[in-house]
């Protein structure tokens, strides 16, 4: 049993420190105790702070935050992981992060002999409790290849997406595809409703059609329709996934005129539904823009 290192315990960092503890013991850390104990009922070792994941032993340390911002205050804080790792040392942000940032942090330990890859994830929580969340990998070979054995623990799903910062290019990339077709399938139902089209209907027929795919599939009958059920993901971190997606078209000269539409819808339901709302509740802004009920309507369907 090998010990791994693990900061950020939020919804999918816990689900994935699950996976890990089946086979290594996990030395984990957050800003929440309560994020800390639960996983400690579980099996894993409560670390005191960043610098004392970093001070374990484990052999690879993960991260899992919100931004490269917070990651770089628990690498390079004043507790932070460069002053408790020693050199060889291996961390594995998964993170959806700023691949820039990635590499300027990538670069500054590589100073001091540790090595930091990308490791972002995409499935969801479920597709991490189940163990098929998808892993991509921004890392050289030969620390891919070190790493891998890990991560396969969490899923079997785990690809070499590139060099440092191509992990993170990859989830952004993916998350702005998933976004547009979020608000493309969103905007449809609201359509169908109004065009007295079942919802449920709705969704079972483009589930079969050339419009399907997860949000048909899953998204709509599961969270949507029966009663805008929370996906445990926040309306907040994906239009920052956004805004690090178009700023990443900006920096490689691409246009992105689609993925910079889908981020300023989500800027226009953030104004409008708050800014700690559920990924599913932009669902209200095309009820409201097409003056439908979708939860009511499927109702007057079920009688």
């Amino acid at each position: 049993m090998t010990d791994i290192g693990f900061i950020g315990l939020g919804n999918m960092g816990a689900s994935l420190v699950r996976r890990l503890l089946k086979d290594h013991r996990l030395h984990v850390w957050d800003l929440n105790p309560s994020a800390v104990d639960a996983l400690v009922v579980e099996g894993a070792v409560a670390a005191n702070g960043p610098g004392g994941v970093g001070a374990s032993g484990a052999e690879l340390i993960i991260t899992c935050l919100p931004t490269s911002e917070q990651v770089e205050e628990v690498v390079f804080g004043p507790n932070g992981l460069k002053n408790s790792l020693s050199a060889g040392a291996l961390i594995a942000d998964m993170t959806t992060g700023d691949p820039m940032a990635t590499k300027d942090m990538s670069a500054r330990l590589a100073e001091e002999d540790i090595d930091l890859i990308d490791a972002p994830v995409s499935g969801g929580v479920a597709g991490a409790e189940a163990g098929t969340i998808a892993i991509m990998v921004g890392a050289p070979a030969d620390l891919f290849a070190k790493a891998k054995p890990s991560l396969e623990t969490i899923s079997p799903n785990v690809f070499h997406a590139g060099d440092i910062g191509a992990g993170h290019s990859m989830k952004l990339i993916n998350n702005m595809i998933s976004s547009c077709i979020r608000l493309a399938t969103f905007e449809g139902l609201a359509l169908a409703t109004k065009a007295g089209i079942e919802p449920m209907r709705f969704a079972e027929i483009l589930a079969k059609g050339s419009a399907r795919g997860y949000i048909a599939d899953t998204t709509l009958p599961t969270h949507i329709i029966p009663g805008r059920v929370e996906q445990g993901f926040g309306l907040a971190l994906m239009h920052k996934d956004l805004t690090l997606a178009t700023k990443l078209g900006q920096d490689m000269k691409a246009p992105l005129t689609t993925g910079n539409y889908a981020r300023e819808v989500f800027r226009m339901a953030l104004n409008e539904l708050g800014e700690d709302v559920d990924i599913s509740q932009i669902i209200r802004v095309f009820e409201r823009a097409a003056e439908v009920d979708i939860c009511e309507a499927q109702r007057a369907f079920d009688g």
